[in-house]
């Protein structure tokens, strides 16, 4: 009997499976993997992945999702390759599937004091093999299989980042950039902080102590000064040396702080000045000046 026309897939929803040998990195993955913008959902039934590709589908939004399945399913795992072959009917789905050599997973075990999900009753090396072997079926479907042994965490996010670039942006890091007075004390999620009360304060000019630093009066007044452009030169150029390896690390926020002394003029102006240069570059930046509304 001729097989039914298969129906057309999503052309905009994606489902990631992510599945292997415990301890071999799926939590990491699927960390990785919803930092990116992905739905990720650990441990659902078999018997429910072919309906919750339907609600995928249906969704207008998290339409980029990603699903953790593991041998805790048990007997269920056999009956997963015919349900892939329904799934790639209706959405793009990518199958992962990540492994390790024993003697990595074991001293993992040991490190973490966790069971096997096969249980405690026999050696942890006869549960591992007894795992590959339910696992091999699915193993042989898998777009992508990585062997973790040799990574560490942020090498395993790396890569993850890497296979699955088209959901990036220039940089996955939330960056920050405030201004703030020391009068009233350092942010205390500065990650970075850059003192600028080395440069001519303009609260000593009556006609500029009650504007700020994004007045023209006082952004021209600030800007004048040759040290006040070499600045800007070096900060952003460190900061562009910086970002991409805060990302390469697997840094999630990053608060970039300038202070002055009250927070309404040096301050203000270099840190508008800093955000213009990172967007430029490519870099989507937050703002805040914390201080800007306190009283003079």
């Amino acid at each position: 009997m001729p097989r039914p026309a298969a129906r057309k897939q999503s052309a905009s929803a994606e489902l990631v499976i992510v599945t292997g040998l415990s301890g071999s990195g799926k939590a990491t993955v699927l960390r990785c993997l919803e930092d990116m913008g992905y739905r990720a959902v650990d441990n659902l039934p078999v018997d429910l992945i072919e309906t919750f590709a339907d609600l995928i589908v249906q969704a207008r939004e998290s339409r980029w999702t990603a699903l953790g399945i593991d041998v805790r399913e048990g007997t269920a795992l056999e009956r997963f390759p015919q349900i892939l072959e329904k799934l790639q009917d209706k959405v793009r789905v990518r199958l992962l599937f990540l492994e390790a050599e024993d003697a990595v997973l074991i001293r993992r075990f040991s490190e973490t004091r966790r069971p096997h999900p096969l249980g405690k009753a026999r050696s942890l090396a006869l549960y591992l093999k007894e795992e590959r072997r339910r696992l091999a079926p699915i193993r042989a479907l898998a777009e992508a299989k990585i062997d973790t042994s040799k990574l560490t965490a942020h090498e395993l996010r790396r890569l993850i980042e890497e296979k699955f670039a088209t959901r990036r942006k220039k940089s996955q890091l939330a960056i920050s950039v405030i201004s703030f007075g020391f009068r009233h004390g350092l942010p205390q999620d500065a990650d970075l902080v850059f003192d600028v009360r080395f440069l001519p304060n303009p609260n000593y000019l009556p006609a500029l102590r009650k504007k700020n630093g994004r007045d023209a009066p006082v952004a021209r007044f600030v800007e004048s000064f040759p040290q006040t452009v070499e600045f800007l030169d070096r900060v952003s150029s460190m900061l562009l040396y910086l970002i991409p390896h805060y990302v390469t690390e697997g840094k999630s926020y990053l608060t970039i702080a300038f202070g002055c002394t009250g927070g309404h003029h040096r301050s203000v102006f270099i840190a508008d000045r800093i955000r213009a240069r990172l967007a430029k570059a490519g870099y989507e930046t937050r703002g805040a000046d914390r201080d800007l509304h306190r009283d003079y």
